[in-house]
């Protein structure tokens, strides 16, 4: 078995790193916080390993994310924003063309879920975090509010406009 080569960037078990070396007894991974750790092979060979260097040069690496938006945004215009963000995203490649999935219709809102192109795993948390505040910029631009069920049942009550206080709650001040 050879679910990986020294260089690539893997996921074994629960941590994701680069592969820095194989022996005959143990892999070792670098974290991308630069933090060293060896696996035993027998783990390897008895759990799964997830290598997403293997097809990123030639298919690309998907990024992919969900978000939430309520039934009064057409999906149309959703899909229109998300793939905005998409292309806003450095390194994140034109073709193959990302695309947009709707992946659940729940009560109070709509699950859509942004799929994009890369050819570079050993960025993938960075571009992560750009293509999440890409997709933050596109929607505050235009004005539509991203959803969460914690956020959804709160702004559901009669005049609820905002989830953040107009101002922090005072401690009670202990009398001598």
């Amino acid at each position: 078995m050879r679910p990986c080569r020294v260089g690539d960037r893997v996921k074994i078990g629960a941590v994701t790193g680069d592969v820095l070396e194989k022996t005959l007894l143990v892999t070792r991974l670098r974290t991308i916080k630069n933090e060293d750790v060896t696996i035993p092979n027998s783990n390897i060979l008895s759990g799964h390993t997830v290598n997403y260097t293997a097809a990123a040069s030639h298919d690309g690496l998907i990024l992919h994310t969900t978000i939430t938006i309520g039934y009064n945004v057409p999906w149309p215009q959703v899909h229109a924003h998300l793939l905005a963000a998409a292309r806003a995203t450095e390194d994140v490649e034109a073709t193959p063309v990302p695309f947009v999935l709707q992946t659940s219709l729940d009560d109070f809102y709509v699950a859509y879920q942004l799929n994009a192109y890369t050819r570079l795993p050993h960025r993938q948390a960075g571009l992560y975090s750009l293509l999440y505040q890409h997709i933050q910029d596109e929607f505050a631009r235009v004005g539509i509010k991203i959803m969460s069920p914690r956020c959804c049942a709160t702004r559901t009550r009669a005049g609820a406009g905002s989830t953040i206080s107009p101002a922090p709650l005072a401690a009670p001040v202990p009398q001598p």
